[in-house]
């Protein structure tokens, strides 16, 4: 499969997919940059966790031309 095909603007899923992998990015800068408890910790871990899950599920349904 060609990369190439990720990068459709014109298609919705596209920009949830960024959208996705920039919120995990903000909950990952987030745990580093914040003092966060140990229940924080684990909460936006896991909000980055699924938030990566879900921006790979798209990019492979664009992949796959979906």
């Amino acid at each position: 499969m060609k990369l190439s095909r990720l990068w459709q603007p014109r298609r919705a899923v596209f920009w949830m997919m960024v959208m996705f992998n920039l919120l995990s990015s903000g909950f990952t800068l987030a745990m580093r940059a914040l003092p966060l408890s140990d229940t924080g910790m684990v909460i936006f871990a896991a909000l980055a966790i699924v938030n990566s899950l879900c921006g790979l599920w798209l990019a492979v349904r664009l992949l796959k031309g979906e």
